[in-house]
């Protein structure tokens, strides 16, 4: 299963094509509709997210409601672009009013993507780097989460640091936590915390300043033999860290312990193994749900951090590269805080990969056929 995405953050709208997605897939177009909004909530989004209401216009691939097994195509509408359009236009004369950025943001692609594609204008770089692509991949992902929740996969995201708020007082039951993050404007499961994370937000917003943080992804109901130790890029872990580390302002990804693990012996690390009324189980889930890539039957857990927004009201120095002189750094409209929305991108980013690792594991053109090789794995598997 692949996609490929294409569009500007402030150009006539964003698209993305999938290809090897099961055919007989029951759709619902609200339901990707709602994990677009879910990407545009979160205290201490920028202005822009009162301009786009972001729902799906599905073009290909599926029929009353249905996957045909053919490329999908989905296209969301960027508002905005009607504001945009003299200096967004795709074709035409550029207006000679228009106001080149030529001072490049620290933190951002600006700079070595100016330089990479020989750009002078700095906006043909932002457009496309810009975070505001991210609504291809949720598209994407929300597509994977109604294949997931067919073999009973469940994929859920909320916060637990911001700059340096710890979410401590986490509920046990995943049904509370998904819950309770829902219901925070970070999305985060411990009430005590979500207000010191708001206060850090609003004191960003009050210098100038911008703030990220940690979120964790936890998908229950993987089925032992997801992903492959016998060649590297079959690994799920490789996977699931390429594909959350592609997402704009992500520095770090680990899994389970992750750097934790360093900072202890072997005894305290792994995770000793039981079984009990026909499974193997696990009294503790360092590994993360996944050892030597593969999936292992407990919850998989990843946490993601996302530096800072990049672009500061209260800009940084920078050099402008047409008289190579020192300035600030443009300032772009942009958000105090996005960590809530990234932990919803990287939710849906997972879910793809997860759902890329069950069809590849148990095959099908159809979504029949992928039940029945499942069915037969899990009595294969019962019988171990």
């Amino acid at each position: 299963m692949r996609y490929l995405s294409a569009g500007e953050s402030h150009g006539p709208g964003l698209t993305v094509v999938i290809d090897g997605f099961p055919s007989n897939l029951p759709v619902s177009k609200e339901y990707i509709d709602e994990q677009l909004r879910r990407r545009q909530m979160g205290y201490g989004r920028g202005f822009r997210q009162r301009i786009e209401t972001d729902t799906v216009e599905v073009t290909s691939g599926i029929r009353f409601g249905h996957t045909l097994g053919t490329p999908i195509t989905m296209n969301v509408a960027n508002r905005d672009f009607k504001n945009w359009t003299d200096r967004m236009a795709v074709f035409g004369e550029k207006p000679e009013d228009l106001k080149e950025i030529y001072r490049p943001r620290p933190g951002h692609a600006d700079l070595a993507g100016a330089i990479k594609y020989d750009h002078e204008d700095i906006r043909n770089v932002l457009e496309r780097a810009s975070a505001r692509n991210t609504a291809t991949i949720v598209a994407a992902g929300a597509l994977a989460k109604q294949l997931l929740e067919q073999f009973d996969i469940q994929v859920t995201a909320h916060v637990v640091e911001l700059c340096d708020v710890v979410a401590t007082d986490l509920p046990a039951s995943l049904e509370q936590l998904i819950e309770r993050a829902d219901a925070s404007e970070v999305r985060c499961a411990d009430q005590s915390a979500e207000a010191q994370m708001i206060a850090r937000i609003d004191e960003a917003k009050e210098n100038g300043d911008t703030v990220g943080g940690i979120f964790e992804v936890i998908v229950r109901g993987c089925p032992i033999g997801l992903g492959s130790y016998a060649m590297p890029d079959r690994k799920l872990d490789g996977r699931l860290a390429g594909a959350l580390m592609s997402i704009q302002a992500i520095k770090g990804v680990e899994i389970g312990l992750g750097f934790e693990a360093a900072r202890r012996f072997g005894s305290k690390v792994h995770d000793p193994i039981a079984y009990k009324e026909g499974s193997y189980l696990r009294a503790s889930n360092g590994a993360g749900g996944l050892e030597g890539g593969v999936t292992n039957g407990e919850d998989v857990v990843v946490r993601v951090a996302m530096k800072p927004i990049s672009t500061l009201y209260k800009p940084l120095p920078s050099v402008n590269m047409k008289t190579k002189e020192t300035e600030l750094a443009a300032i772009e409209r942009s958000d105090y805080c996005a960590l809530p929305a990234a932990s919803v991108v990287g939710e849906n980013v997972v879910a793809w990969v997860i759902a890329d690792a069950l069809i590849e594991k148990f095959g099908g053109d159809s979504l029949e056929q992928m039940k029945d090789n499942f069915e037969q794995y899990r009595e294969r598997v019962a019988k171990r």
